[in-house]
């Protein structure tokens, strides 16, 4: 449904605006005078672009955390499922998503059950999803479910902005870095070298290393360009290959600052997800092997796997977790408690809100880290190019004297 924006007077004068669904113009026009305010101004919002890369759902983890919050809202009021999907549909702005929750309420329609008709997207759904719907469906507590699906999204994406938040800042400075470096050796440089080359002089040999790399980089030019998207490709083909991204996982987790990072946060989505499927239901195996396989980090996964393995023979899920020795000692005692209590996914809900306090902390602090040393590591580049080009002028200057 399309959504106005809008601005009106009150009767005694003050200009409100915002803005409201609504299939035309007339509507809100109406809607605004049955609530006693004067429109001056109502005007469609333009729709959002929503960009589908090659292999991508087109859904982002943003859309799924709306629908899942705006479908447990109404599902808990008492609406009819297929009626849920009807409206969430018809207001849906992102056209990939508006095609799959088409697809969907076709398939509920159809007598398929929800969790099926969810499945048939895994692209959009995870196996995560599918699973706690299936049970909520089972258990006849489908509302609840959907409410614990809604924050279960709502904190893995909060997790994911942070961290994409804590390494926004230096990507961002080392590429405007980087740019800095490429205007100077490409267009600065070969300025003082035309001039340099008057004072028939020899250049000290700092600024001879400098104009070299300048007179490479001129005659190279492309590889500014070549050079970045080949380790983009780079990138993704070890990510892709198993072995090589087994190996770079594992190397991420041994880093300083950055290792103790990622276990915090493998921690923190590990044992929400845990708490979540366990609380509503889902077998702990079951359970286990989802959250492997969403770890985002093989050695991680391999650990949870090891973990289900054991399970799978009777003992505790403490021990095995301990025994991989990636998640804190802290939690596998917590654990211990939880099952020894019968409270397991209440203390793994737990475990959850610490170290997601604890991410926070981390965050905060590599941001505090990586600012001295981006700062530092600015001034040696661009503060060597700058002290290279105007050493033969300081040669000059002292030599009339």
């Amino acid at each position: 449904m399309p959504v106005f924006h809008w601005t009106a007077k009150t009767k005694a004068g003050e200009v409100k605006n915002g803005e409201m669904d609504a299939a035309t113009a007339d509507i809100v026009d109406q809607r605004l005078r049955a609530q006693q305010l004067t429109p001056t101004k109502v005007k469609k919002k333009p729709a959002e672009l929503h960009l589908k890369l090659p292999g991508s759902s087109g859904v982002t983890p943003r859309d799924l955390m709306i629908f899942t919050r705006q479908f447990s809202t109404m599902i808990d009021a008492g609406l009819p499922l297929v009626q849920c999907l009807d409206i969430l549909h018809s207001q849906q702005e992102n056209i990939w998503f508006k095609k799959v929750l088409g697809a969907v309420k076709v398939d509920v329609e159809s007598g398929k059950t929800f969790a099926d008709a969810l499945s048939k997207h895994p692209k959009v759904f995870d196996p995560l999803v599918v699973n706690l719907v299936a049970a909520g469906e089972t258990g006849g507590i489908l509302d609840t479910i959907m409410t614990r699906i809604a924050l279960q999204t709502e904190k893995s994406v909060k997790l994911a902005k942070q961290i994409k938040g804590a390494l926004f800042y230096p990507t961002a400075v080392m590429a405007v870095a980087v740019g800095a470096v490429a205007v100077l050796l490409l267009f600065v440089i070969p300025v003082f070298e035309k001039m340099f080359a008057d004072f028939g002089s020899a250049l000290p040999v700092p600024t001879q290393i400098v104009i070299d790399i300048s007179n490479w980089s001129v005659s190279n030019w492309y590889m500014f360009i070549v050079v970045p998207v080949a380790l983009a490709f780079a990138a993704r083909a070890i990510r892709q290959n198993p072995q090589t991204r087994r190996m770079t996982d594992k190397l991420a987790l041994g880093l300083p600052v950055f290792g103790p990072l990622l276990r915090k946060t493998a921690t923190a989505r590990f044992t929400r997800t845990m708490g979540t499927m366990l609380s509503s239901g889902v077998p702990i195996l079951d359970a286990l092997d989802i959250v492997a396989r969403a770890a985002g980090n093989i050695i991680i996964m391999e650990g949870i796997q090891y973990a289900r393995r054991k399970v799978s023979e009777g003992k505790t899920l403490a021990d095995p977790l301990a025994e991989t020795k990636l998640f804190p000692s802290m939690v596998c005692q917590m654990v211990s408690i939880g099952e020894s209590a019968g409270a397991l996914d209440t203390m793994l809900n737990k475990i959850a809100d610490f170290y997601e306090d604890e991410v926070d902390a981390a965050v905060a602090g590599l941001t505090s880290l990586l600012e001295p040393i981006i700062m530092v590591f600015l001034a040696v580049v661009l503060g060597g190019f700058l002290i290279a080009m105007y050493l033969p002028i300081f040669t000059i200057a002292g030599s009339i004297q």
